[in-house]
C-alpha cells in the first residue's frame, strides 16, 4: 500500500496471517511438537491482513481486552486456547465460549505455538537459559529418529534446479548450516516401456545417462514437501530416489537446555539469582551435592523427563517447575532441583518471539507493531502467614 502525506511518500507493506504463520513455523515447525498437541491457527483466516500483533502466554479476558485496546488482530499464545475438542460454543455459559465469540466478532486471528516452541532452538528453554545468564547453551536432550536421508539421482544439467527446490522446501539443514548436501557423479541406466515418455533418450531403448547422486538430510515433517518439490522440478517422468530412516540426534530440536554460569555461585546465591531473574518471590528446592553451581540445566514448564538427563550430564542444578514430591526425593543430594513455577519459567519465551517477529518485519520493511502483554499474570498465589 502506498500513500502520501504533505509531500512525503510512505510505503506500508501489507502482510497476511498466513505469511506470519509461515515465518513462525519455519522456526518452530508443527512437526516438532508432541503428538496430540493442538497447535497452529485456532481461530481466523490465513488470508486476513494483519494490523498489529499481540503476544501473550495464554488468552484470557484481560489479555484479549488488552489486544483489542491496542487494535491487534493477530494474537500469538504459547498455551493453546482450544486444546481438547469442544462439545459446544455457547457464549454466556463459560469463559472459553465468551472468548471465542469475542475473537470472532472482532475479526481476530488466534495462533498458538506450544510444545513446538518448547523443542525449538532459541525457543522456550533457550530463552529461559539466557534469562538466567547461562552461556554455551545447548539442548539438554536432542530429539532423535525424526530425520531421514533422502538420496535422489539427477542428470547433471538439472542438478542446480532440483537441489535448489529441495533446499527451499526445508531439506539440507544441519545445525546453523543450510543448503547442505553431498554429491557423487555416476551413470544411470534405464529402458522405458512403450507407454513411457522419457525426457532423455527414446522409449523401448536402453539408455545410459551421466547423473549425480544427491544426498540431503531432511526433517521428517518436511519430507512430503521435499518429495513434492522433486516431482515438480526433476526432468524425469519417474524420478529415482531413496529414503533412509535415521537414528541421528537432531541438533536443531530437543527438550530442555543446559549451559554454564560465567561465575560459579554457592547454593544460596544461585537461589537468589533464580528468584531475581525469573521475578518470583519464592522457589521450592531440594539440596544437591555440589558446593558450587556452575553447570545448569533448565526445562520450562513441566519437568517431564529432564531430571535423568540433567543427572546424566552432571549438571549442578536443574531449574524447572511442576515438580512432584517423589521427584524431589529422587534428586535430593544429587542435584540442586528448583521448582521456580510454570508461569515464571515460560513467560520469558515471549521475548524470543518478539525479537523474531520484529526482525522479520524489519526485513520486510513492514511497520506492523508487535506488542507483548502487560496483563499476563500468574494465576497461582502464595499465602505467607
Amino acid at each position: 500500500m502506498h500513500f502520501r502525506l504533505r509531500g512525503v511518500h510512505f510505503f506500508y507493506i501489507m502482510m497476511t496471517v498466513g505469511e506470519i504463520i509461515k515465518y513462525l513455523e519455519d522456526w518452530a515447525p508443527p512437526g516438532a511438537a508432541w503428538e496430540g498437541d493442538n497447535i497452529g491457527l485456532q481461530i481466523g483466516s490465513r488470508w486476513n491482513k494483519i494490523k498489529a500483533i499481540f503476544l501473550c502466554l495464554e488468552l484470557n479476558e484481560k489479555t484479549l481486552n488488552e489486544a483489542i485496546s491496542r487494535k491487534c488482530n493477530f494474537i500469538f499464545t504459547h498455551h493453546p486456547l482450544i486444546f481438547k475438542p469442544l462439545r459446544n460454543i455457547t457464549p454466556g455459559s463459560d469463559s472459553k465460549s465468551n472468548l471465542i465469540e469475542k475473537l470472532i466478532k472482532n475479526d481476530i486471528s488466534l495462533y498458538s505455538a506450544h510444545t513446538n516452541l518448547d523443542f525449538t532452538k532459541d525457543g522456550v528453554n533457550f530463552e529461559l537459559a539466557k534469562t538466567l545468564g547461562l552461556t554455551n547453551i545447548k539442548f539438554l536432550e536432542q530429539e532423535e529418529a525424526n530425520q531421514v536421508k533422502l538420496v535422489v539421482f539427477v542428470p547433471l544439467d538439472s542438478l542446480d534446479k532440483v537441489s535448489k527446490s529441495i533446499f527451499e522446501s526445508g531439506g539440507g539443514i544441519i545445525g546453523e548450516y543450510n543448503n547442505c548436501s553431498f554429491k557423487t557423479e555416476g551413470k544411470g541406466t534405464f529402458r522405458g516401456s512403450g507407454k513411457s515418455n522419457p525426457a532423455i533418450g527414446k522409449k523401448e531403448k536402453q539408455e545410459e545417462v551421466e547423473e549425480t547422486r544427491l544426498e540431503v538430510l531432511v526433517n521428517s515433517w518436511n519430507l512430503n514437501k521435499v518429495i513434492k518439490s522433486i516431482y515438480e522440478n526433476h526432468p524425469y517422468e519417474e524420478p529415482a530416489f531413496d529414503i533412509y530412516p535415521l537414528k541421528n540426534k537432531n541438533v536443531n530440536y530437543g527438550s530442555g537446555a543446559i549451559g554454564y554460569l560465567e561465575t560459579a555461585l554457592n547454593e544460596k546465591d544461585f537461589l537468589e539469582l533464580v528468584k531475581k531473574r525469573l521475578r518470583t518471590k519464592q522457589v521450592r528446592y531440594c539440596k544437591g551435592k555440589s558446593a558450587k553451581i556452575k553447570k545448569v540445566a533448565v526445562h520450562g514448564g513441566s519437568i517431564s523427563g529432564s531430571l535423568n538427563a540433567a543427572l546424566r550430564l552432571e549438571a549442578d542444578a536443574l531449574v524447572t517447575s511442576d515438580i512432584k514430591y517423589h521427584t524431589f526425593q529422587d534428586a535430593e543430594d544429587k542435584i540442586l532441583l528448583i521448582d521456580a513455577g510454570h508461569y515464571e519459567t515460560e513467560i520469558h519465551s515471549l521475548k524470543a518471539v518478539n525479537r523474531k517477529l520484529k526482525t522479520f518485519l524489519n526485513e520486510k520493511k513492514s511497520n506492523i507493531k508487535v506488542y507483548t502483554s502487560k496483563t499476563s499474570t500468574n494465576p497461582i498465589r502464595i499465602y505467607n502467614y
